[in-house]
């Protein structure tokens, strides 16, 4: 016989043992997909708390529902706060897909599935005109494009995402729960148009464990640096940040402009640059800006144009790099705003003619897109520009792209404060691509 009073106590301490019990969580979240830069290929990421099995189940619309099934692998993601959650990366690639087939899927397992999610394979032609939107330093707070993004997508208004750095503000918050919230927010996004990434300052806690775990992107790197083809264009997606944290290894510096030089001449060969003459790179810190913050981009010596002179040997940096190389666009973020630069180099303005600077310009074009919106709101701009500033605005918003042939590429500025309005466009011609044609 419990005597009254322990019964009592056992009682009141039911809900206590009632919650010490963690919940089974086999069902699917955080679905994304990215393209591997192989064609005829997707890859469809996500995430469970628990193991099972990874297998998409998948079929063309129109066609027999799931007729057809791939399976993958899961890696065990231990977050490195104080916590140490575990979760489940998924990772399942899709082959043998018909170029510009509109195919649906779902994810999971018979412990638990996703809902039905659809998307449309990468057309593999050099022809072919990709749609992109592309932005920067978006957050799990303040968020302010994401409802605009998110009902472009669902009216098909893009091909790829280019998210360039600075995720959830911050994925590894609250022991990484802040980087589930915010994948499951974009996965309105990212689970119908591929999701292409590059890493921020804002992943680097922990060794950038969070980015490298939940994303993948083409190439053995961890999803820092690495390139692909679409349509006409090769890109690039490199890590601007390992110029800032040697702390996690001065190798990787010179390691990623190895092959960055490598991947450059690669693509400047006369039988690949005639296939894919632009060359777009993606970076988070930019070279140029004129925002009134002290960033690395505000310094004439920034690190990223210039490299660093305290390294054994010198770190070289990527401006000189890219100009012989003849990289067309570089996009980055990171400034919290959106600034348009003339075509410039080595400080200096190099525009094609002054009445059309974007028609065969003397240098590479760089576009900040960093005003997606998060919790550190809008940044200010110096009031005395240099003169190589050609539009700038503190709204926030986003980046529109088409890749249109290999002559043109179209470029506009959507402010979300301005409901949708297209702010500022621009039209980058090149007749030749490639270091010739800066002269």
């Amino acid at each position: 016989m419990v005597p009254v009073h322990a019964a009592c106590v056992l009682m009141s301490l039911a809900p206590l043992l009632v919650l010490g019990v963690p919940p089974i969580w086999t069902q699917p979240e955080q679905v994304h997909l990215s393209y591997p830069g192989e064609p005829g290929s997707m890859v469809v990421t996500w995430t469970t708390l628990n193991k099972t099995e990874s297998m998409v189940e998948f079929g063309l619309i129109g066609g027999r529902l799931f007729d057809m099934s791939a399976k993958g692998d899961a890696t065990l993601f231990v977050d490195s706060g104080e916590e140490k959650r575990k979760m489940f990366i998924h990772r399942v690639t899709l082959t043998d897909l018909k170029p510009a087939a509109m195919y649906v899927y779902h994810c999971g397992s018979d412990e638990g599935w996703s809902d039905v999610f659809f998307f449309t394979a990468l057309n593999d032609s050099s022809s072919f005109s990709p749609r992109f939107a592309l932005y920067g330093d978006l957050g799990n707070e303040n968020p302010q494009s994401l409802a605009r993004l998110q009902k472009d997508t669902q009216l098909g208004m893009y091909d790829v995402i280019l998210h360039i750095g600075d995720f959830a503000y911050d994925m590894h918050e609250d022991n990484a729960r802040i980087g589930d919230e915010f994948m499951r927010q974009i996965q309105s996004i990212a689970a119908y148009v591929p999701y292409m990434t590059c890493p921020g300052n804002h992943e680097s806690t922990y060794n950038f464990s969070n980015y490298r775990n939940r994303f993948s992107m083409p190439g053995q790197t961890e999803s820092l640096w690495y390139s692909w083809n679409l349509g006409s264009a090769h890109i690039i997606s490199l890590s601007t940040e390992v110029y800032f944290y040697l702390e996690y290894g001065q190798e990787l510096l010179f390691k990623q402009y190895e092959w960055l030089k490598k991947d450059l001449e690669e693509a400047n060969k006369p039988e690949n640059r005639a296939v894919r003459p632009w060359i777009i790179t993606m970076g988070h810190r930019p070279m140029y800006c004129s925002d009134d913050d002290q960033d690395d981009c505000t310094n004439f010596d920034s690190l990223v144009r210039l490299g660093l002179n305290f390294t054994k040997p010198p770190a070289p940096g990527l401006e000189d790099l890219f100009y012989r190389q003849g990289v067309d666009v570089a996009l980055w973020a990171h400034e919290h705003t959106y600034e348009r630069l003339w075509p410039v180099y080595g400080d200096k303005v190099c525009n094609g003619s002054k009445a059309q600077p974007y028609v065969n310009p003397k240098a590479p074009v760089h576009i900040i897109t960093g005003s997606a919106g998060c919790r550190e709101k809008t940044d200010r701009f110096n009031p005395n520009p240099k003169e190589w500033s050609a539009f700038r605005s503190t709204d926030y918003g986003y980046t529109r792209m088409q890749v249109i042939n290999a002559t043109h590429l179209y470029l506009e500025q959507v402010s979300d404060d301005q409901y949708g309005k297209v702010i500022d466009s621009i039209w980058v011609v090149k007749e030749n691509h490639g270091f010739s044609a800066w002269f």
